[in-house]
Order: structure tokens, then sequence, then C-alpha cells
């Protein structure tokens, strides 16, 4: 049964292809003078229905019958034949396996002339001849740009643009291109950028916006291309897609409302078009930040606070979001998203909370505002991620904000929780941001009342811990923060200090040779704080640390020296005190 089928298939077909192998016999042989300009025509057309009845039967005959090279006769004939030949080859070129004999025959050199002529037609099927051939090609794709290929397809759009087919077919052209460096560097010598705008503003099919916003998402790699786009007013045409799309909940149209969004971002990742588009706060950008924060679109929440994040990358952007009211609409989206929230959108706000905070006057008004009491919220979230950007945006608030740090570093919900994150052993980042604030809270604060709360909430030994890190930065910070407190309250932390072994571990430190100058010098530091307690001067007598001061007091470092001279000066003191 099987079998006749197959035969009857084979008897039915066999029509076709003798029809097809006398057209490719023509083909291959005939139209030397390309004088009989309809039988070549019929010929052509004879393979475009055979590729529409069996394209790969139809391609392994015209593979064998070596007819390709042939192809470059007629593609330079009359225009007719040309066109037809065109969109034969484009046909061709649909089955991956014809692209190498295509590129064998050396079609693409003949080809690439052809994006300059004037008839639409021809310019249509050789588009998508080259875009099929070469698809996927880097070699030839490269090639096709040494060629001057994009210059004529920025043309064609320019000279054509309400061709619908055409201007798809050199967009997907551009699209397959632009991932080169050397296309966007010769896309940035055209008028793309405006072309691109223009085309993104009267689509209203979503095939074509996509196409539209994947070549423009390429191109947005560029920082040159990113300040064109700019320049040519893309932020406009992007909030008004926004806006017709944010009422949709169609699957294609969130497709596109992601696309674009992303467009937004990577525009915003170059400084000079990140200025560009905020345009001292008058940017449509910005102006739309405010209704994508408050949207319903989870996607369009991140942007807005992906770009607050973004326009915060210098201070005056700083300062004048604040002054427009910004802080307050990132802490009521992160109100919605406490309890079982988005991650990213919580990530995000805090992200541009942070930036935010980073001028002096802007820690002020926003601890004015009540902005460390109301982030607080998210003190709840058992999200790591949110975990770290909170902890770090309070660690940016306090900075150098003594009264906010001693009214935080008394609250016993923070510090309660701040201890529990120090002992977080899955997630470091956590961990590492946790012991950062306390240490912060106490350089900051310099309060004997935050020096006491901290010892209840048992977090020196955190601090103690956090002096041995491997981390420098971290190091110093928390010499400092237990120098300080030794010195506001030495009598309520020496227990503390003693079961951390703090004498100890700051003796090692100072043995290690590879311990940078800059932590010895505050360990020392530390230490002279130390001796104030005969407990814990006993412990470093006890631990030879006289000998490893005198050693040091030949430091290569000259501060490091002198310090441990004075270390020195102050243990032989409280000695001789003792002693009397």
């Amino acid at each position: 049964m099987e079998d006749s089928s197959v035969e009857d298939n084979s008897v039915l077909n066999l029509p076709v292809e003798e029809s097809l192998n006398r057209n490719l016999e023509h083909l291959r042989f005939g139209g030397g003078d390309i004088e009989d300009e309809d039988q070549l025509l019929e010929s052509l057309n004879g393979i475009l229905q055979a590729l529409a009845e069996d394209k790969h039967r139809t391609s392994s005959l015209l593979s064998e019958s070596e007819v390709l090279p042939a192809f470059a006769r007629y593609l330079q004939s009359s225009p007719h034949c040309g066109v037809k030949a065109a969109q034969v080859l484009a046909e061709i070129a649909k089955n991956e396996e014809m692209k190498t004999p295509c590129i064998d025959a050396g079609l693409v050199p003949i080809l690439i002339p052809l994006l300059d002529s004037t008839d639409q037609e021809m310019l249509l099927h050789v588009g998508r001849a080259i875009g099929r051939i070469c698809y996927d090609n880097n070699e030839l794709q490269e090639q096709l740009v040494a060629a001057e290929v994009i210059r004529s397809l920025v043309r064609i759009m320019l000279d054509y643009p309400d061709n619908e087919p055409l201007v798809r077919v050199n967009l997907l052209a551009l699209s397959n291109l632009a991932d080169l460096d050397t296309a966007k560097d010769a896309l940035s010598k055209t008028r793309i950028a405006e072309h691109l705008v223009h085309q993104l503003r009267k689509a209203n099919h979503h095939e074509k916006v996509e196409i539209i916003l994947e070549v423009l998402q390429t191109l947005a790699e560029n920082d040159v291309l990113k300040l064109q786009l700019a320049e040519a007013g893309i932020q406009d045409a992007v909030a008004e897609l926004l806006l017709r799309l944010q009422d949709s909940s169609q699957p294609e149209d969130m497709c596109s409302l992601k696309a674009a969004s992303d467009l937004i971002v990577s525009l915003l990742l170059g400084d000079e078009s990140m200025q560009q588009l905020f345009a001292d706060g008058h940017g449509v950008i910005y102006q739309s930040v405010g209704t994508w924060l408050a949207s319903k679109h989870t996607q369009l929440q991140l942007t807005g606070a992906l770009a607050i994040a973004n326009f915060a990358r210098n201070d005056s952007n700083c300062v004048r979001m604040v002054q427009l009211g910004v802080v307050h609409r990132l802490l009521d989206l992160l109100e919605q998203h406490v309890e079982c929230g988005d991650v990213s959108v919580q990530h995000a706000a805090l992200s541009a909370l942070r930036n935010l905070a980073i001028p002096v006057a802007n820690k002020v008004q926003m601890l004015n505002e009540g902005v460390s009491k109301r982030i607080q919220m998210l003190l709840r979230s058992e999200m790591p991620p949110v975990q770290f950007k909170l902890l770090g945006t309070l660690r940016m608030l306090m900075d150098g904000q003594a009264d906010a740090a001693q009214e935080l570093g008394q609250d016993p919900m923070l510090l309660s929780r701040l201890v529990q994150w120090c002992d977080s052993k899955d997630h470091a980042g956590v961990c590492g941001e946790a012991n950062r604030l306390l240490a912060s809270l106490l350089r900051h604060s310099q309060s004997q009342e935050v020096v006491k709360a901290i010892q209840d909430a048992q977090g020196v030994k955190h601090l103690v811990s956090m002096a041995t890190s491997e981390h420098v930065i971290m190091q110093n910070e928390a010499l400092i923060a237990l120098a300080i407190a030794s010195a506001i309250n030495l009598e309520i932390i020496k227990a503390a200090f003693k079961e951390a072994k703090l004498v100890q571990n700051i003796h090692k430190l100072l043995q290690d040779e590879s311990t940078g100058p800059e932590v010895k010098y505050n360990s020392i530091g530390l230490l002279c704080s130390l001796f104030n307690s005969g407990d814990l001067r006993q412990e470093a007598e006890e631990d030879k640390v006289k000998e490893t001061l005198e050693k040091l007091c030949g430091h290569i470092n000259g501060n490091v020296a002198k310090q441990a001279l004075m270390a020195l000066q102050i243990l032989n003191e409280e000695h001789s005190i003792f002693e009397q």
C-alpha cells in the first residue's frame, strides 16, 4: 500500500519534473544573446512554480543542473528578466541547503550593485535574495558592509518610505547586519535614526513594530547612535507607543511593550543620550516616569524605576529629581511590592533611591521627609536581592548624617534584623552589607546610646569578625567603628571584645605581612583605645603584642611606624601607672 502511494506521487509529479528539467536546460545553455525574452521569462516562471509545489526536490534539481552561475547573466539582462531572475533567486534562497551553492556561483557580488536600482520590485527581490543568502554568515555580512550595502539599504528606505514590503525587507536586512560593529559605524554616518523614528511612529502592525524595535535595540548598543536616536526624537515615539500599549493585554502587545521598555533603558545607559532624554526634568521620558511607576504593568513600573536610577547617575540630576518629588513615588511603588512583590521592581526602586541619596543636599532632604522610616518597611522582605539593596540604600542615607545615624542606631527592630543578617551564611552580600551598616551607624553617630544599643543587640561580635574580613574596605570600616565605640564607652563593650578575642585577632592582623598599611594603621589605633582597659591591656601583654609593635616601629610605611611608636608609649605609660 505504502509503495503504491509513492509510485502514484512519482507519476503525478513526473510532468512537472520534466518541465522543470526543460526549463533548467534552457536557462543553462540558452539565452546567450538574451533575445528570446519570452522563453526566458517562461523558464523562470516555471522554476517559481516548481519551487512552490516542492521546494526541496526543485532545489535538489537546481543544484544538480549547475544552472546557478547562469543567473549572473540574467540578473543583468533586460529589466523584466532581471527582476524575475532576482525573484527566483530570492525563492531559491529560502532553502537553507541552497545558500552555499548561491554563494559558490558568485551571485552575491552581482546582486549588490542592483541595490542602486530605481525599480522598486527589483529592489524588493534583490533585498530578499541577499538577506536570505547572507543570513547568519558573518564573513559574508562583513563583505556586504565593506561594499557599502548599509548606505544602499538606508537610501532605499528614505526614497520609498511608503512601500511597506520594501521597507520591511530592508529593516530585516538591517536587523541581520546591525550586530556588526562595522555596520553600526556605517549606520552612524547615515540618516537611519530619523528614518527609524518616522517608521516607528507610523507603524500600526505588531510585526513591523517588533522589527523596528529590534533594530533600534541593536543600534542603541552604540553610544554615537544612542545620541543620534535621542536627537531624532526616539523618546517621543517610544513614549507614544507605550501609551498606546499600556491598556492592552494582548500577548503580542506585551512583547512590544517590553521591547520598547528595554530600548528606553538602553538609551539611558549612554551619558550624553541620558542627559538629552532628561532635559533638566522636562524630557518626555522623565515626564512619563510618574505614570509608569503608578501603572498596573510591572514592566512599566520596572522601566520607571530603572529610568530614575539611570538619570540619577550625576548629582545635578539627583538634586533636580528630589526637588521634583520623585522620592515618594518610588516609596509608594515599594510599598505595593513589600508582600510577595516583584523582586526586580524592588531592586530597581532601591537602586534609584540609593543613587538619589548620594548628594549631601539630598540626604538631608530625604531624611527630613522620613525616607529612612518609610524604607524600613522592607525589613520584612525575605528576598536577598532586596535585602542587599535596602542595606546599601540605608548606608548611603546615613553617610555623614549624625542625627539620622543616632536615631536608626537605637531602633530595636532594625538592629535585630541587622544582627540576623550578619549571621547569613547563604548570602555573603547581605551579610557584608549588614555588617557595613552596623559599622556605619557607629561611625556616623559617635553616640554612647548607639554603642549600648548595638551591644544589647549582640552586634559587637559581628564587627569584630568584620575586622578580619578578606575585603580591605570592610576591615577598615570595622576597625574605625570599633575604635570609635571603644573611645566612647569601652567599659560596656569590653566583655564582648574579650569574648570575641578582639585583641588576639588584631594581633594576627599586625603579624601578617600581607596585611596592608592602612589596615595596620587602623588596627594599631584601635589597640590604643583598648589599652585603656586593664583587662584588655593584660591580654595584649600576654599575647606579646609589644614585641610586634616594636617590630612595626621600623615599618616601611611612615604612618604605620609612627602609630606603632605611639601605641608602645601608651602601653609603657599604662604599664608604669599599674606598677606604681
